[in-house]
């Protein structure tokens, strides 16, 4: 089952900087980057949300680990930066 992290308040998804540089390190890697350039299904980021609690958090964000079906085409829907996981789904007309 997918494990998939998202934030939970209005304002919008963000690591803290010190969680930034612990995810480059656990990445080993020193490119710079943003909070926009993780999959949210990175198993580094969900060990460090599950990990750290409100520590990984950035300054607008709580941030949360979501169990998704393993069949699930998922994606991350948001609304003033509180987000949600949905699944796509077809439609024709």
């Amino acid at each position: 089952m997918p494990k998939v992290v998202i934030n939970t308040c209005y304002g919008g998804f963000g690591l803290s900087e010190s969680s930034l540089v612990e995810y480059k390190k656990r990445r080993d890697t020193t490119e710079d980057i943003w909070h926009w350039d993780i999959p949210r299904d990175c198993p580094h980021l969900v060990a460090m949300v599950e990990e750290g609690g409100t520590d990984v958090n950035g300054q607008y964000s709580d941030l949360k680990v979501v169990n998704v079906p393993d069949d699930a085409n998922w994606y991350i829907e948001e609304y003033d930066g509180m987000e949600h996981v949905a699944e796509r789904h077809r439609t024709w007309s």
